[in-house]
């Protein structure tokens, strides 16, 4: 893989507890009771290492330390690694994506 290629998108299923955080509902008027949230991100970083960061507070996502479950490889392995600009861009397409289908989503 090249240095320049070395970008992940990734995806983390949250605890539906985040629902109870005014800020992330008020940032999901679409959400559809049941269906899952989720954190959407990109790093440079094999996405396991960003996440286990994540949840020990390092550079962290305060809803993904508090409401982190697991990553969800399915929904990004497919297209990963990318250039720093394709992942910029698959970020938003992805976090686009999971809200129109309903799902609470969080980027920062």
């Amino acid at each position: 893989m090249s240095r320049r290629n070395h970008y992940h998108v990734y995806v983390i299923e949250l605890s539906k507890d985040v629902l109870r955080e005014g800020k992330f509902k008020k940032c999901n008027p679409g959400y559809i009771t049941g269906k899952p949230c989720v954190y959407v991100g990109m790093t440079g970083l094999d996405p396991d290492i960003r996440f286990d960061k994540h949840k020990a507070g390092i550079q962290s996502n305060r809803y993904v330390k508090d409401y982190g479950l697991h990553l969800w490889p399915d929904l990004y392995e497919a297209f990963n690694p990318m250039s720093y600009d394709d992942a910029r861009t698959k970020e938003v397409e992805v976090g686009i994506d999971l809200r129109e289908a309903g799902f609470g989503v969080w980027q920062a």
